[in-house]
Order: C-alpha cells, then sequence, then structure tokens
C-alpha cells in the first residue's frame, strides 16, 4: 500500500486491494480486490475518502455547511423534529451541490473518464457514480445511474457526496454523536452494463444458513429493480458441488424493467406479458454464475452476498459480470454448518438423485 502516505486520492480498480477498505471504501476496495484476482468486472476507477475531504475543503463547503449547523436546532430523537432535519438536508446538500469540482481535481477525474471510455472503446461510455462507505451503510448513501460524459460525471460525483447529508444520515450521526456535518466517503465510477438480467448471488441458504447451497436471485433488466425489493425476483437454490437446480422459482410478478432507452439513458419500462413469466437466466448462465460464486467465497474464506449482471450484447460467458460483493452478515455471525461439514460429495450425490426438483 504504497500509496498511503503520498496522500493519493483517485486509484484505478486494479490498483486496489481489500486492505484499502479505510482510503477508498468498501465498495471499492472489493471491486479493486476483485478485479486483481482475475473475476470479470466492469471497468472503473475510484475517489478515496482523501477526495472527498479536499472538494469539501478547497471549494469551502465544508465551512458553509459547519456555520449552518452552528444555529441549527433539531432533535435526532423527537420524531416532530424530522422535518427540521429534512430541511437541514435540503440547505447543506444545496451548498455542496452548488460547487464545482476544483480544477485540477477535474482535470485527473476527466483523464481517468477519459481512460476508462477507451478501454471500454464507447466514447462519453455511460457509468454509475456509486457511494462507497468505510463502515457498512448499505443503501444510506445515494448512487446515480446511466451517467454519460466528463462533465457529467464530475457533477454526479458531488452529487454523490452531497448524499452524505441526507436526512437519514444527518439523523444517524447525530444520534451516534458524530459530526453531523462531515462523512468522508468513497465514490466508485463504474462502467455501465447494458443489462439483459442481473440480480443478487448468496453462496449459502439465507433460509437456514445452508454452505453446501447458493441461492440466484434475478429479473430482467438492470440489477437495482432486485436490490430495491420492487420486483419479485427468479429464484434459484443450486448444490455448489453437484451445480445441479434443487429448487426454482419462476416469479410472474415481473412487470417492468430498468434499461437504457435508443439515446442510452435511464429509463423503467413495462415488460412484455410474454416475459413476466419468463425465467431470467438460463441453466448454462446459472450452473457459471454458481462456478464464479464459488470462486468468490473461496477468494475471500467466507460466504459472500454478490450482485451480478449479464450484458445483452456480449457473447457467453464473457458477459457476465460481478459488480459487488461484500461477506454475507446474518448466517455468517450464527456460525451455521454447512451440510458440507457432514456429508462427502458421494453423498450428496445420493441424496439428490432421490430427492425431486421444486418448481413454483
Amino acid at each position: 500500500m504504497e500509496d498511503k502516505d503520498k496522500k493519493k486520492w483517485i486509484y484505478r480498480l486494479e490498483e486496489l486491494t481489500k486492505e484499502y477498505n479505510d482510503i477508498v471504501g468498501k465498495k471499492c476496495a472489493n471491486l479493486g480486490e476483485l478485479t486483481r484476482a482475475g473475476f470479470r468486472v466492469p471497468y472503473g476507477f475510484a475517489l478515496g475518502l482523501d477526495a472527498y475531504e479536499m472538494f469539501m475543503k478547497e471549494t469551502g463547503a465544508l465551512e458553509e455547511v459547519k456555520k449552518y449547523f452552528l444555529s441549527f436546532k433539531g432533535d435526532p430523537e423527537n420524531t416532530a423534529d424530522l422535518s427540521k432535519w429534512q430541511e437541514a438536508s435540503e440547505v447543506t446538500r444545496g451548498i455542496i451541490e452548488s460547487k464545482s469540482m476544483p480544477p485540477s481535481m477535474a482535470d485527473t477525474i476527466l483523464s481517468y473518464y477519459e481512460e476508462l471510455c477507451g478501454k471500454a472503446r464507447i466514447q462519453d461510455c455511460p457509468v454509475a457514480t456509486r457511494s462507497a462507505g468505510a463502515a457498512s451503510h448499505p443503501g444510506q448513501y445515494e448512487s446515480f445511474l446511466y451517467v454519460r460524459g466528463g462533465e457529467e460525471v464530475l457533477r454526479n460525483i458531488i452529487k454523490v457526496w452531497g448524499s452524505t447529508l441526507n436526512q437519514r444520515s444527518l439523523v444517524n450521526r447525530a444520534k451516534g454523536n458524530y459530526s453531523v456535518e462531515y462523512d468522508p466517503i468513497g465514490v466508485v465510477v463504474l462502467q455501465m452494463i447494458n443489462s439483459k438480467s442481473a440480480g443478487v448471488i448468496l453462496t449459502l441458504n439465507p433460509s437456514n444458513g445452508d454452505r453446501s447451497v447458493i441461492t440466484i436471485e434475478g429479473s430482467f433488466g438492470l440489477g437495482e429493480a432486485v436490490v430495491s425489493g420492487k420486483v419479485t425476483p427468479d429464484r434459484w437454490m443450486v448444490n455448489k458441488v453437484l451445480l445441479e437446480i434443487m429448487e426454482k422459482y419462476i416469479s410472474n410478478d415481473k412487470h417492468f424493467q430498468y434499461t437504457c432507452d435508443s439515446e442510452k439513458k435511464l429509463v423503467t419500462i413495462e415488460l412484455p406479458s410474454e416475459l413476466r413469466n419468463t425465467p431470467c437466466l438460463n441453466e448454462g448462465e446459472i450452473k457459471e454464475l454458481v462456478k464464479i460464486a464459488n470462486k468468490i467465497e473461496e477468494h475471500y474464506g467466507c460466504p459472500q452476498d454478490i450482485e451480478w449482471a449479464i450484458d445483452k450484447e456480449i457473447p457467453f460467458p464473457e458477459n457476465l459480470f460481478i459488480v459487488q460483493t461484500r461477506p454475507e452478515t446474518i448466517w455468517s455471525k450464527k456460525q451455521q454448518k454447512s451440510v458440507l461439514d457432514k456429508k462427502s460429495s458421494l453423498d450428496l450425490l445420493m441424496e439428490r438423485a432421490t430427492t425431486p426438483i421444486k418448481v413454483k
């Protein structure tokens, strides 16, 4: 980690490992770890926590936000004061989002973005700008999808930083007696995958913690529909050793998808009726995802919560991308013993041979 003491604030993903968690945030560090380990990750780069600090100080935003909170009176424990915290959020986010990126920072970020576009061979390559906290705050900060062009990349990075001052974050920091006006985070700028389907993988059974099973959930379009819970996803339970589908559920509640239109802008469209009962994955894609998930779990040494996407234009299997991984947090804490701790592959093979597949 030779860059740590040089105050480097921007990194290509391939420069990062999981050890950079406190420098760029968990999401960025994990994407770098996956990239260096040879997993298929979209092109991208990361802005570290120092970038947030530089921006806030060089633009004067930090002093302005501090000044606002000197006269702010709101009790985070009093629900009657939530409107005050919402107003505080709107005012302070407005301060941050009114600022322009300092010229030296802007030039550097734009050069990294141009490099990303060159690797992808796409002019003004669409990217996502996603938050990455050093601590785990899933869903607390905001992400922006299908951002195109250098100026829009700069603007949306600032918007991600501004999201540290949303109402939920302000209240949580106030309750924890932390500084409400300042919460450094990293930002990952990641090439958007033109997804035909996307979703999540748990490298265990979420209902009982069985680590011999992989659970895949997915739907058509971008993964936000699944992650946000706005559609009921298809689900497969697959044996890790035999790669056999043990149970599957094909949802008839896949009514819409997030996708991009002809101008490469993010839109929500209704799914054609014939696709609403159609599996979003075929058997070959399921098996390949299981193989990748097994390798990721082996690499990290613990059960993982993985986000995946399948590009609609690239040939299989090169079109399977990993866009996030993090440790599974519920059953891992319970240290549930896996069926694999008790049975051999032959035992599992015999058991599967006499167990019918459940189709719902």
